[in-house]
């Protein structure tokens, strides 16, 4: 299975309801008989409708059911960088290679191979290869295939070519019951009656469920005062989103037998996260004696410095394996530590030589010794010193804002990811923002700064043919802190680019921190998928800053700094006349 999936990504814990209950019908069968039924299966809906959870799902069960299963999990994005890099290489042949032995590949968020016209073709042929060798496919989107804009017509029709399902709202009763399993499993207890009222708020999607669940749950927590259900709304403050409409589901079965498994290593490329499993599945499955060849081969690697376990192994198995087969990986995958040393050391020369580079075993330590140097070629944006913890101006229009950062400083990437702080301009949110980031350093890699600058930064990026090295740079970070977010409306690559690095933090157990003068539902132009990510942690609303009365001013010297702001984000300069006061804010 390439990646890791969330192992909470499983049909047990997946809730069922009117919305969904087609599409968890097709995804059982597909997961019980891979590739005899369904094939390809394409499940759409909006963002956080639970479609990656459902098709994880596929994955845990097959191989729960079978597991020597060759399951890939991937998205089209990264199943579209997959093919840059190796036609990049000079080696385009080894893109179908690599997924041709998969009998199950899983492809989440197809939408983004809109307008990839190259990847689209590779695809079809990789679709045509596995088909006709009755392997499954499963596809999601965010939308029905047809409605996916420019796709090439022969892809468009395997799409459609299997069962197309979609994934709809959740109802009352399913949102209930997603409300009642989510704080089961966090251990949060509420008073009789207050999840029937937040299951009578009819969110659009389980992100937003969760998201208004987070809230009362911090409410609690760091008010201490338990929710009452009339409570409910005023907590929440606003109302969620009136459900769509649901589409119809278009159904088109296809039947295709399956035939028997095939063998193969996994080839040369970018994922090496199983090549141990896969070196000693030949081992063990294959007999073909050769002894004295793999014993020439082991003295070659020896004198050249590498670690020679795996084939020490294989040596001293009472049969031999496939001996061709595995010099063949061996050899593949000592070129590719070659490759990863030459880069690693074009960035950090003290890192040639490391043991890494010597242990085909060590492959996935090697690639993050590779990204780890290129990412410190491009220091993370720090917060801004001015603004500490021990600096803030405490009152009650941010009480609740100080004790969730407090409680993200004490346990980052937990409870409340994303915290999302919103409110008007001098409110405070910035200060909060860097107060967090400032905490955190150094015992956490922290990247601060605006969405402005992330935009400018992209732009540069995309100039200077950087983008790998301006995503590894962000990837790496352990807190990220985006302020003033607004400034992403209408930016639709920077939105998309965001997207990924989102899940990718998110995954990784990052904290991220929002901010922004409206709420993630009222910031325009933004993709409801992040609109949705938004909402799935805690939301927090500051009012505006409380000033001094003027008769207080006016006492003041000529010139004097006013300590009033002790957030430093008001600064206040007094000249002998009040009319003369000129008043500046800086964020």
């Amino acid at each position: 299975m390439s990646g890791p999936i969330d192992g909470n990504y499983r049909f047990d814990t997946f809730v069922v309801g009117s919305s969904n209950r087609l599409a968890v019908s097709a995804a059982r069968a597909v997961a019980e008989a891979p590739g005899s039924s369904y094939n390809p299966l394409f499940v759409y809906g909006g963002s956080g409708r639970g479609k990656t959870h459902l098709v994880a799902a596929i994955a845990h069960q097959a191989r729960a059911a079978n597991p020597d299963l060759r399951v890939e999990f991937t998205s089209g994005e990264e199943v579209a960088e997959h093919l840059h890099r190796v036609i990049a290489s000079g080696q385009g042949q080894l893109f179908v290679e690599h997924y041709q032995p998969v009998e199950l590949l899983i492809l989440d968020d197809v939408q983004f191979l809109t307008g990839q016209r190259e990847t689209q073709s590779e695809l079809l042929r990789l679709f045509n290869i596995m088909q006709g060798a009755g392997r499954q496919l499963v596809l999601t989107s965010d939308r029905q295939p047809s409605e996916i804009p420019d796709v090439d017509q022969r892809l468009l029709s395997r799409l459609i070519g299997g069962l197309v399902v979609d994934v709809g709202a959740p109802d009352y009763e399913m949102r209930l019951a997603i409300l009642r399993n989510v704080a089961g499993a966090r251990g949060v207890e509420f008073a009789d009656g207050v999840l029937n009222e937040v299951a009578r708020l009819a969110f659009s999607n389980v992100r937003e469920l969760k998201g208004a669940l987070n809230k009362l749950s911090a409410f609690q927590q760091l008010e201490g005062t338990p929710v009452a259900p009339p409570d409910v709304r005023a907590v929440l403050g606003e109302r969620a989103s009136p459900a769509p409409a649901p589409v119809p589901v278009s159904v088109l079965v296809s039947v295709s037998s399956r035939p028997p498994r095939l063998e193969a290593i996994i080839p040369d490329g970018s994922d090496y996260e199983g090549f141990l499993a896969d070196v000693m599945q030949e081992v063990e499955t294959r007999v073909e004696p050769w002894r004295v060849a793999l014993g020439e081969a082991m003295s070659r690697w020896t004198s050249q410095g590498y670690n020679i376990a795996v084939l020490e192994r294989a040596m001293s198995l009472p049969t031999a394996p496939d001996v061709d087969g595995l010099i063949a990986t061996f050899s593949a995958a000592v070129d590719h530590l070659r490759r990863l040393e030459a880069q690693a050391g074009s960035f950090d020369p003290a890192l040639r030589g490391h043991a890494a580079f010597r242990d085909v075993a060590s492959i996935p330590l090697a690639q993050q010794l590779v990204e780890r140097a290129m990412a410190s070629t491009l220091p993370l944006p720090a917060p801004s010193p001015a603004f500490t913890r021990d600096r803030l101006d405490i009152r009650s229009a941010n009480q609740l804002a100080v004790k969730a950062i407090d409680s993200v400083i004490m346990n980052p990437g937990t409870r409340y990811n994303p915290l999302f702080i919103c409110g008007p301009t001098g409110s405070g949110k910035s200060h909060l923002a860097h107060a967090l980031g400032n905490a955190m350093r150094p015992r956490a890699a922290v990247a601060c700064l605006s969405a402005s600058a992330f935009v400018e930064e992209l732009i540069a990026a995309m100039q200077e043919g950087g983008m790998e090295r301006w995503r590894l740079r962000f990837r790496a970070a352990d807190v990220f802190i985006l302020d003033d977010v607004e400034a992403l409306s209408g930016k639709e690559r920077t939105q998309e680019e965001l997207f990924h690095l989102f899940n990718h933090l998110y995954e990784r157990g990052s904290q991220i921190v929002l901010t922004s003068k409206h709420t993630p539902r009222e910031l325009p132009e933004l993709a409801d998928r992040l609109r949705s990510r938004f909402e799935g942690g805690l939301v927090v609303a500051l009012q505006s800053r409380e000033r001094h009365r003027v008769e207080q001013l006016v006492e003041r010297a000529p010139g004097e700094l006013d300590r009033f702001f002790e957030d430093r984000e008001k600064t206040m300069w007094h000249w002998p006349d009040l009319g003369g006061r000129l008043i500046e804010e800086y964020r």
